[in-house]
């Protein structure tokens, strides 16, 4: 369950959260790789402009991802650049002469994502009304030393829920695309450095996978001892 401060946590300049949100029923908001494919294309035209992304992991209802808001002149060239559309028709030359609230943009974006994702997705399954929750949550992560922490938590989803038995097989989360030499708008390096570097990264999921495997077996032993 979210805590309620990260229902009402403030988009700031150069920092870090981790933001998740789910389906509004919790049935799934993916069906097949064409889902998932569709929703990295507008994740990456609606919020790359605003955010730096770190981590991502997309999973049967749900999603998470480790991001860093851009700083205050990046998103006033972009706001400059989105003049013109309608979303932004509403601000005069006058406003985006100013500095307007950070974290006003990067809502914006986040919100322009979701319907995008959730129009698309109701015209090819028959359905109507909202799909994703309101408001998404957010949590800032304001020490710099817990973010490969995060990271794990994120990648190591699809094993904590026991959707794969290695959360490393799974294809719709960042960990095996930032071992890719491919194009992308993650923040490889960036994220490779804050474990130590890319062996280092290897391990710590190693280390990850391994410290899962034991707790589950650990679980089912003891269900198994209690049911005997």
């Amino acid at each position: 369950m979210a805590k309620t401060e990260h229902y009402f946590t403030r988009f700031e300049e150069g920092k870090y959260y981790h933001v998740y949100n789910r389906s509004v029923d919790r049935k799934p908001m993916f069906f097949n790789d064409g889902n998932y494919e569709f929703f990295l294309k507008k994740y990456n035209t609606y919020l790359s402009p605003v955010i730096d992304t770190n981590a991502y992991c997309l999973m049967g209802n749900h999603f998470h991802l480790l991001m860093r808001v851009r700083n205050q002149l990046d998103l006033t060239i972009f706001l400059q650049q989105q003049h013109s559309a309608s979303s932004y028709k509403m601000l005069s030359n006058l406003q985006l002469q100013q500095p307007l609230p950070i974290h006003d943009i990067v809502s914006h974006q986040f919100q322009k994502f979701f319907q995008s994702y959730a129009m698309a997705f109701n015209k090819q399954r028959d359905r109507i009304g909202t799909l994703f929750q309101t408001p998404f949550k957010r949590a800032l992560i304001e020490e710099q030393t817990d973010l490969a922490r995060v990271i794990l938590y994120i990648h190591a989803n699809p094993q904590e829920h026991e959707i794969k038995k290695d959360f490393r097989d799974w294809k719709w989360s960042s960990y095996e695309r930032m071992l890719l030499d491919k194009p992308t708008q993650l923040k490889k390096a960036e994220t490779l450095n804050l474990f130590g570097g890319k062996d280092a990264y290897l391990q710590a999921h190693l280390d990850k996978y391994n410290q899962i495997k034991v707790q589950k077996s650990f679980i089912q032993d003891r269900l198994y001892l209690e049911d005997d």
